[in-house]
């Protein structure tokens, strides 16, 4: 293309000019009008001639550029350009003369004039308007990209400032480059003290080692791994176990110069993780070295489960029973009423299965008496099964000097169980415990339990009134189970405990006794506690960066200040009148209150635009929610705010955006927020026009019911505002 050409094409880029022209002469306006018309524009123009006039002229409208006369009667090109510095403002000016000199001119160009074009040679004039315009353009989009920038830096800045989780980036020798403070607070390590230090400072030589092979595999394939785990040794010198994401770190080049990742301490987890493998090896070698026979079979009988003692009952080993069938063992004579006692058994659902006996063929051929009991977990996710303890009763001397010896294994099993068993009187005296009762009040032995307490109630319990509630369950329901109730030590400190308890009876239903198995929870409670204060921590922290995000907007957005907030106080009321969860009120309000996040990637001069918006301009607006989405679809929220954000213009027709979903594709919660939004924006102010007030936003929702919104949602926003006086806050 030809150097004319390209001046036609910048030429016939600006067909709509806004020019502040500073002149005196009539004739010489009329002469640039016409050069410009000539050259393609349209100029909207207004003519001044004083600085009062020009600095009117300049705060109350936008200019796309300034031609100016150099000297006038009472204003002058160099008063000018310094009237256009003293105001901050980038328009770029032309100086237009008849009789200018050179230094004349160099000094206007340095002073900060782009060009000067003499009276009698206008055909410059507009090749250099359209060359400056496209300059001014490229100097504003830069300077947006930099604000844009310096934006996304402090916005990101904040959010890892106030995660849990460590962040980091370390350069590839491994030494830190950049983390968050709570990196520091996990490592024990002020931020200077971090800043450069290498993995084998803070890591053992293991450690060290399976940082490094990771690193290197991530450098080799180029993908990052996550939950990777170590051992850290902090600075005071104890050890934490940490959990770590992996990725490779590149320049813009796309060489690799490092690695990042999130940190998260899982000490706690781990520690739990040992104790509950400790706990399942524990009671499973106290159910395989029982003396009974436990057995567990699905719904139609068939075994999934049988302790090793079942082969000593029956002559067969555990591993020749699994996947068969029970009722093969039954005597022929009793097969019948077995399964008749089991399809019963199976419809008492999470209750103890009745004692009863049969008798049962051994793989040598003889016959045995066993007399079982069990309880039907089917329902429970962890057993998923009948589960039965089995007990051999041959004949009634094998079963009275079985019961003799199972008395004395049974006193052992007491004396040595961890968790403390007692019998008390219906007065509130105890009548045995054993050592494992004593250790849980503090007492030396089950002497001194038994002699010092007299009233269990006020001394054992520090709430009488749970001793009184647990007696009136025995006597309603038989039995107790998993009561947690607080107890007093000896030395007057407190301890939680889980009470099993039921009532001994003699045979015409009198009480005797109660009896029962105390545990020690205080840890669990503990640990429970500490758990919910850490949620409690992450909502806190949640929400502080949800306002964060949400002022982030604001100041992107200042006309619309308090948009965010008051639709999400709308929302939120919607959710509670149509009965959501609590959950899902707590996502439709986070997610509300940065719904328009992806407005930060919009220019602030058309968020802030006073007139109609173009169709370009309003397609630029139409794409926030999807850059929304882009910004929170990595962040791990308890919603998924990111997919309520990117649906909160849908409409139920299709002829929403960004994707055209209809109906109930479309989240319930970005349905919601979707009226509340339209009913704020119609009510309230906007810089191209007036509040329209909340009767022509409920009409607009009214109208379009079951149209555009949801019925359900638009009546439940109509009662809040006819029949329970809902209001905006101020």
């Amino acid at each position: 293309m030809t150097v004319a050409g390209n001046v036609e094409s910048k030429i016939n880029h600006h067909p709509s000019l806004r020019v502040l022209i500073v002149e005196d002469s009539e004739n010489d306006l009329l002469l640039m009008i016409r050069e410009l018309k000539k050259g393609g524009f349209n100029p909207v123009y207004e003519r001044v001639e004083t600085s009062v006039t020009m600095r009117k002229a300049l705060k109350e409208k936008q200019w796309d550029i300034i031609l100016c006369d150099y000297k006038l009667p009472q204003f002058s090109a160099p008063s000018a350009i310094a009237l256009l510095q003293e105001l901050n403002i980038d328009i770029p000016i032309l100086i237009i003369s008849g009789k200018i000199g050179e230094d004349t001119a160099a000094e206007c160009m340095l002073l900060g004039a782009q060009d000067y074009i003499m009276k009698n040679n206008m055909s410059r004039l507009c090749p250099a308007i359209a060359r400056e315009l496209d300059e001014a353009y490229s100097r504003r989009k830069r300077m947006q990209m930099e604000q844009a920038l310096l934006h996304s830096q402090e916005k990101y800045q904040n959010i890892l400032e106030n995660i849990e989780d460590g962040y980091y980036e370390v350069d590839l020798a491994g030494n830190f480059t950049f983390f968050n403070g709570s990196l520091c607070r996990i490592m024990g390590y002020s931020s200077e003290e971090m800043m450069g230090m290498n993995n084998r400072q803070y890591t053992d030589k293991e450690g060290a080692k399976k940082l490094f092979e990771t690193f290197n595999q991530v450098y080799k394939t180029g993908e990052p791994t996550k939950e990777f785990d170590w051992q850290i040794i902090r600075k005071d010198g104890t050890k934490r176990h940490i959990e770590a994401s992996v990725s490779l770190l590149k320049d813009f080049s796309g060489k690799p110069t490092g690695f990042r990742g999130i940190v998260r301490d899982i000490t706690e987890r781990k520690l739990a993780d040992q104790s509950l493998r400790e706990s399942e090896k524990y009671f499973k070698e106290i159910t395989e070295n029982s003396s009974d026979i436990i057995v567990i079979t699905d719904k139609n009988g068939n075994i999934k489960y049988c302790s090793r003692s079942i082969e000593r009952f029956s002559g067969y080993k555990p591993e020749e029973l699994i996947g068969k069938s029970g009722f093969i063992f039954i005597h022929p004579d009793e097969v019948e009423r077995a399964i008749q006692d089991f399809s019963e058994a199976i419809q008492i659902k999470d209750s103890p299965i009745p004692p009863n006996a049969f008798r049962i063929v051994h793989k040598d051929g003889s016959v045995r008496y066993f007399e079982g009991m069990g309880k039907n977990l089917l329902d429970n996710p962890s057993v998923a099964g009948i589960v039965m303890n089995i007990h051999d009763v041959t004949d009634r001397k094998q079963a009275e000097e079985a019961l003799r010896k199972s008395e004395t294994k049974y006193r052992h099993l007491v004396e040595d169980a961890h968790e403390g068993i007692f019998q008390s009187t219906v007065e509130g005296r105890h009548i045995t415990v054993n050592q494992a009762f004593a250790n849980i009040l503090g007492y030396e032995s089950p002497e001194d339990v038994v002699k010092n307490i007299n009233d269990i109630a006020h001394q054992v319990y520090v709430n009488p009134e749970d001793r009184a509630k647990i007696l009136q369950a025995i006597d309603k329901e038989g039995s107790v189970k998993g009561y947690e109730a607080e107890f007093y030590r000896k030395d007057g400190s407190k301890t939680w405990v889980s009470i099993n308890m039921h009532a001994i009876r003699d045979d015409q239903g009198h009480l005797l006794y109660y009896q029962g198995i105390d545990q020690d929870v205080t840890d669990r409670k503990k640990m429970e506690k500490e758990r919910h204060e850490n949620i409690e921590r992450l909502r806190r922290s949640l929400g502080a960066t949800i306002n964060a995000m949400a002022v982030t907007v604001e100041t992107r957005d200042p006309y619309t200040a308090g948009h965010q907030r008051r639709v999400a106080d709308l929302a939120r009321a919607i959710a509670s009148e149509m009965k959501l969860t609590s959950e899902q009120i707590d996502g439709i309000r986070m997610a509300s209150m940065i719904h328009d996040i992806g407005k930060i990637s919009i220019p602030s001069e058309i968020l802030a635009k006073p007139t109609k918006l173009t169709e370009l301009e309003f397609s630029l607006i139409k794409t926030h929610s999807q850059s929304g989405y882009n910004i929170l679809k990595d962040i791990d929220f308890l919603w998924p705010v990111a997919q309520i954000i990117l649906q909160h213009h849908e409409r139920i027709n299709g002829s929403g955006y960004p994707n055209g979903l209809m109906g109930k594709q479309i989240l319930l919660e970005s349905q919601i927020l979707a009226v509340a939004d339209v009913v704020e924006a119609i009510s309230s102010h906007r810089p191209y026009r007036p509040a329209f007030g909340i009767n022509i936003a409920l009409n607009e929702i009214t109208k379009n019911r079951g149209i555009l919104y949801n019925p359900d949602i638009v009546d439940a926003c109509l009662r809040l505002f006819g029949e329970k006086f809902f209001k905006f806050a101020v």
